[in-house]
């Protein structure tokens, strides 16, 4: 911190101190000019006339005020005025008692509104020129009486200036608070929303592939020792289900790399070009799966598309978990006026703990994919039995417009 930093601390540290030693030099200001008379003959004005005790006492008084000029600005500006009046009314000659009027007015315009000083200035300014002019010993024309009008106006306008800077550069300051709040709020904003999103891809992909290894591993135990070949064409699927999920596991981690690494993967996400890819796993799995009314030849922008593939994949996923040994999925994607109808149907009577066990990530991941683009998505049982998973994914929203604009 440089010097004049440290001093402008102690300074606003201790204001009383500031303003006793501003109202000293006022004071010691008004002493001297008292001795100077701006009519003296051949230019000897020091020491031409020399200021009475009133005078003196008047300014002594003055200047004591401007003490308290902060802590009440405008019972200080009443005091000094109501002092200068004497001194203008009834000392010949003249002492200048109205400089310590001129600082308290400015420390009033500078303090308060600028309604407010401008009235007090103009009152001020009227009420001291007219008793200077009309009623104090020396002509009204002369300069003392007019110095008077134009100092106040001046102490009035430079108090306004200074508040008017002040407040100016107190809102510069406080929007620049406010918009690093916003930028702040934002980011947090931004990282949340991006931790959502990768737990979400990531709880899609380990889900369905642990799901399907879980089944595949529990086939390979039960038939090893009596059918080792179907056996080993479990062990098979596990291995495939576990090379698919390292596989989309990179992808999805390769998604928190800097933009510019080369080693991030380039490989395209998911879609519904994979659905019978996709249906092929699960029935290898062991679960019929049925694929009916998809549109293989239409085309989605990336979000809808990735978003339909995750919901069939969760809501299958969750049919091989939950549904029982003897159910049946069916599986529809349906393009129905500017919307994507995607629908998951089983058939199983289903197990206790109901497709929610586990905290329910799964199903609540779906509902905020969907939401996210503008759609709607409802899980339940179905009347007579099973489960149904319906997601309405409109085609045409401002995320995918985003993205086709870009």
């Amino acid at each position: 911190m440089s010097t004049l930093e440290r001093t402008r601390c102690r300074v606003r540290a201790h204001p009383l101190a500031l303003d006793a030693a501003l109202a000293a030099g006022v004071l010691a200001c008004m002493a001297a000019s008292s001795f100077i008379d701006p009519h003296a003959d051949h230019g000897d004005t020091w020491g031409a006339r020399t200021p009475n005790s009133l005078s003196l006492t008047l300014m002594v008084l003055g200047a004591a005020a401007l003490v308290l000029r902060r802590r009440a600005p405008i019972p200080v500006l009443a005091a000094t005025v109501a002092v200068s009046l004497v001194e203008l009314v009834s000392s010949d000659p003249r002492a200048p008692v109205v400089m310590c009027a001129v600082v308290a007015l400015y420390t009033v315009a500078s303090a308060t509104d600028r309604p407010t000083a401008w009235r007090l200035g103009l009152l001020t300014m009227t009420v001291l020129t007219a008793a200077a002019m009309l009623a104090g010993p020396l002509p009204w024309y002369t300069q003392e009486n007019l110095g008077i009008f134009a100092w106040t106006g001046m102490a009035a306008a430079a108090g306004d200036a200074v508040r008017s800077r002040r407040a100016f550069v107190h809102a510069i300051r406080e929007r620049a608070e406010r918009a690093e709040r916003t930028r702040e709020e934002e980011a947090r904003r931004r990282v949340a929303e991006e931790r959502l999103r990768i737990a979400r891809d990531l709880h899609d992909v380990v889900a369905h592939h642990i799901a399907l290894v879980n089944v595949q591993a529990g086939v390979a135990a039960h038939v090893m020792d009596k059918r080792p070949d179907q056996a080993k064409e479990a062990l098979a699927h596990v291995r495939e289900a576990s090379r698919s999920a390292l596989n989309e596991l990179r992808a999805t981690v390769g998604l928190l790399r800097q933009s510019g690494d080369p080693e991030a993967p380039t490989e395209p996400a998911p879609g519904l070009h994979r659905l019978d890819e996709l249906a092929d796993t699960f029935r290898n799995a062991g679960l019929p799966v049925e694929v009916v009314g998809a549109d293989h030849g239409a085309t989605l922008p990336a979000a809808v598309d990735l978003a339909a593939y995750r919901v069939i994949q969760e809501a299958l996923t969750n049919v091989q978990k939950h549904a029982g040994t003897a159910a049946k999925a069916e599986v529809s994607v349906v393009r129905v006026g500017p919307n994507v109808e995607v629908t998951v149907l089983d058939n199983g009577p289903g197990k206790d703990e109901g497709p929610q066990d586990g905290g329910g990530h799964g199903l609540l991941g779906m509902r905020e994919r969907v939401t996210a683009l503008g759609g709607t998505c409802t899980a339940g049982p179905r009347y007579g039995g099973g489960f149904r998973v319906h997601a309405i994914l409109p085609v045409k929203n401002r995320t995918a417009a985003t993205g086709d604009s870009a």
